[in-house]
């Protein structure tokens, strides 16, 4: 080798021969191309995750309460509920809305047609519209609210154990009409004659019925039963209750009087008649005075049902819970349109007061 030639020696440093140079690029290349094919498997595999994620669909059968009612809130707390959970319209559950806008004959074709879109699971609005979904499925789960009695009405088996497809919330609960007479007593001390007023068409009213019946003697009062099917029977009704001289009104829960309840405050002022009702909805609407379980909480509740069941669980294994929230809500402007003054042990337990 002559002097000054050097072999692979450049800058101070060993160059590589052609063949390393080769060994090395098809390693290099070799570890891109598995990162690339990892990438590129990794996003396929996220992607068919994606696409293969159920979307739960959750069917929303309701007797009264569309989307633009003073109702929605209702909605909206279930849907609240769900989120809570993990639940989110759009993501991973899809809602089909069905709402018979007050008539209860609507309810088994809306039910049915819940049915035929393959719901994972229903929730039913009171009594007659878990009835129908009830009557429509026997393997659809269907998670009740609001429901009076759904043991008597054969919606379910028993409280615990429900037995079939349907279990969920019920409103009721064994104080609530003896509570609500005390609170007439205790705003009209010399009340004898309290008005009932039913809808003879809730196939639950006439179990209601007995049950106010049951506690009527306790209070010294006596009962004037009185019905309407509909809001064309609602003057009629309030026509009765002032020839017979009545002192107050207990007005039963039902969709129907929820649907109308500013109707029957309106009469109830007119007829300047103290009106006791079930939900604090009706005092909102310018009823007097209502005691009885939150429907809000009752609706987010609601959720906690949909979410197990969509996990696995047996409407059958789930127990039907009674109502744990109660709320008096008393309408102090309509109190005073009516010349009553509400005793201060009734306003120092009130969860709302509006004036």
């Amino acid at each position: 080798m002559r002097v000054g030639q050097t072999r692979g020696v450049h800058h101070g440093y060993e160059r590589p021969s052609g063949k390393a140079v080769a060994v090395t690029v098809t390693k290099l290349g070799l570890v891109m191309a598995v990162s690339i094919l990892a990438a590129s498997l990794a996003g396929s595999l996220t992607a068919d995750a994606q696409l293969n994620r159920k979307v739960h669909r959750i069917g929303y059968l309701s007797s009264v309460g569309g989307p633009s009612s003073t109702l929605s809130h209702l909605r909206e707390a279930f849907r609240q509920g769900l989120r809570e959970l993990g639940w989110v319209e759009g993501q991973n559950i899809v809602i089909e809305y069905r709402n018979a806008e007050g008539r209860s004959d609507r309810l088994p074709d809306l039910a049915a047609e819940l049915v035929r879109l393959k719901a994972d699971v229903i929730v039913a609005s009171e009594t007659s519209a878990t009835a129908a979904a009830k009557n429509s499925t026997g393997t659809i789960p269907i998670v009740m609210i609001n429901v009076s009695d759904p043991d008597g009405t054969g919606l379910i088996v028993g409280l615990a154990r429900p037995g079939g497809n349907v279990t969920g919330l019920t409103n009721i609960a064994p104080e609530l009409y003896r509570k609500r007479l005390e609170l007439v007593k205790e705003t009209i001390g010399n009340v004898r004659r309290v008005a009932i007023l039913s809808n003879p068409a809730n196939p639950v009213h006439a179990l209601l019925i007995q049950e106010v019946k049951g506690v009527a003697p306790s209070q010294g009062v006596q009962l004037q039963f009185l019905e309407a099917r509909g809001p064309s029977e609602f003057d009629g009704a309030f026509a009765a209750m002032a020839k017979e001289r009545v002192g107050a009104l207990l007005v039963v829960s039902d969709g129907l009087f929820t649907l109308h309840r500013a109707r029957l405050a309106e009469l109830a002022a007119r007829s300047r008649l103290p009106a006791v009702y079930n939900a604090r909805e009706y005092v909102e609407a310018g009823g007097l005075m209502s005691y009885g379980p939150s429907f809000s909480d009752q609706w987010r509740r609601a959720a906690t049902y949909v979410d197990k069941i969509l996990k696995g669980a047996k409407p059958a294994d789930l127990p039907v819970e009674r109502p744990t929230k109660f709320e008096l809500v008393i309408n102090l402007k309509t109190a005073k349109a009516l010349g009553l003054t509400i005793p201060s042990s009734l306003l120092v337990r009130a969860d709302q007061i509006i004036e």
